[in-house]
């Protein structure tokens, strides 16, 4: 079913992980997809192929996020190529790994670094592209939180405080572009990604992952098509959802820390 036909949706990081999810769910829905990458050409081009091969028109665009100009250019060579653009996936970040339980292991420095990627380029990224979805009367941004927003965790203070930005930046932006925009975000808890054992080192992301899969209610962390589902949906299945966090954590919130033990009929 081609339920986004027509539809044009640039998504930010999808060389690999979440915003390549996110880029294949759209091109299998039928709409035209612009990716961007800064450094992983090879696994962006791989990703442009596969969407191709679903039918879809894609665009792939090289661009450092952080830099306001590469946010424009983005913007303008999707509407150079087709006139629209209806919805924005801010899915590129950054961590600059650190004991958070150090407070020496990470510099101010560190904060604008992170900050820049993770909070910066998302309001920039919006700025490129509202105009044109305003003059179309129509459009959707879905920011990629994180569940450490509201659980402290995290690779490091810097990426958590950052999160809790792109949170509030996601409130602020739907209260002042709506009617016509609506911005979301979703916040996973631990996903299946080549990212995070690279954020948290492989250690701690296999003890992570055992610990999740023995607490969350679903008994399993999160892949990439789980969190782009909800994705697709904020941006093209629903007209009246706006300023909302989504969760998308296998309800690891409900846990308490330990999986419940299945009830005998």
């Amino acid at each position: 079913m081609h339920i986004f036909r027509d539809g044009v949706f640039i998504v930010t990081g999808s060389g690999t992980g979440i915003g390549a999810a996110c880029a294949r769910v759209l091109a299998s829905g039928g709409g035209r997809v612009v990716m961007n990458y800064n450094r992983s050409e090879a696994e962006a081009q791989r990703v442009e192929a596969e969407c191709q091969s679903l039918g879809a028109e894609t665009l792939l665009v090289q661009a450092d996020v952080s830099d306001d100009a590469g946010c424009r250019e983005i913007a303008r060579r999707t509407l150079d190529r087709w006139d629209r653009i209806d919805g924005l996936v801010n899915n590129a970040a950054i961590t600059k790994r650190a004991d958070p339980f150090d407070l020496e292991a990470s510099s101010l420095q560190d904060f604008l670094d992170v900050y820049r990627v993770n909070v910066g380029a998302a309001y920039q990224m919006a700025r490129a592209v509202v105009p044109a979805m305003r003059r179309r009367g129509a459009g959707a941004i879905v920011n990629i939180s994180s569940n450490v927003a509201v659980t402290g965790g995290g690779s490091s203070l810097a990426y958590t405080a950052s999160k809790g930005a792109l949170n509030a930046l996601t409130l602020a932006l739907a209260r002042v572009l709506g009617p016509e925009i609506r911005v979301n975000a979703v916040c996973p808890g631990i996903v299946n990604t080549r990212w995070m054992p690279q954020s948290v080192g492989d250690d701690q992301f296999d003890a992570l992952k055992r610990r999740f899969e023995s607490a969350s209610p679903m008994g399993r962390i999160a892949e990439p098509d789980d969190v782009a589902d909800a994705v697709v949906w904020l941006l093209n299945g629903t007209t009246y959802c706006t300023g909302e966090l989504v969760s998308i954590d296998g309800g690891i919130r409900l846990s308490g820390g330990q999986r419940p033990k299945a009830q005998k009929p």
